[in-house]
This record gives structure tokens, C-alpha cells and sequence, in this order.
């Protein structure tokens, strides 16, 4: 199994952007989808974004469809999620995830591996 870390978390204003990294080690992240997927205390694990690891297509959730680019970086053996525009709605702790299909699929069950999640705040 190859071990995620994510980063780039923290505090930003509402309108204001954040980029996340996943960055895997123990084999590349070219071969799986990658997803990222986010969660908020007492709510259920929310799929927002994937990277198909077959064809590079992609996914996004409605809810953050056109504020949200996801994007890999087979050099660094890194997938980023670009957040712009932030609202308060999307403060969570964000996880990358991979070890599942090849195509896209943001539903968590399929994902063997996981990383330790990083926490965005969305406040003024």
C-alpha cells in the first residue's frame, strides 16, 4: 500500500483559496484514482474531488464545481487540490485517498488507503 500525507490545511477567509497536497510514497499515484474527500464532525465522509488514474479524468462534487481544481504532479508523486473562492461551508478535515478503482469514484468504501487528513478553516 503506498502512504499519503496531505498538507497546505489552515485558516483563510471567506473568498479566499488554499491548495492541498497528497503526497504519496512507497509507489506512485499514477496508477489508482486519487480522491479527495472531506469531513466535519458528526457528518459522514463527503467525496469532493477525484483524479482517474486510467485516462486522468476527473471529478468534482457539485458543491465545489468550478471553485476546485484537482491535479497531479507524477514528478513529485504528489496529487493537489486547488481551493478558490472558500466559503464557510467548506471548512473540514480534507483526506486524499487511493488504493481503489482506476476510474474516478468518490465513495470512500473503495479507497484502501488514506491519508491522516488536514484540517481548512473558513472564517472571518
Amino acid at each position: 500500500q503506498v502512504q499519503l500525507v496531505e498538507s497546505g490545511g489552515g485558516l483563510v477567509q471567506p473568498g479566499g483559496s488554499l491548495r492541498l497536497s497528497c503526497a504519496g510514497s512507497g509507489r506512485t499515484l499514477d496508477y489508482y484514482a486519487v480522491g479527495w474527500f472531506r469531513q466535519v464532525p458528526g457528518k459522514s465522509r463527503e467525496g469532493v474531488s477525484c483524479i482517474s488514474g486510467s485516462d486522468g479524468s476527473t471529478y468534482y462534487a457539485d458543491s465545489v464545481k468550478g471553485r476546485f481544481t484537482i491535479s497531479v504532479d507524477n514528478a513529485k508523486n504528489t496529487v493537489y487540490l486547488q481551493m478558490n473562492s472558500l466559503k464557510p461551508e467548506d471548512a473540514a478535515v480534507y483526506y486524499c485517498a487511493t488504493d481503489g478503482p482506476m476510474g474516478c469514484t468518490v465513495v470512500a468504501g473503495l479507497f484502501r488507503s488514506w491519508g491522516q487528513g488536514t484540517q481548512v478553516t473558513v472564517s472571518s
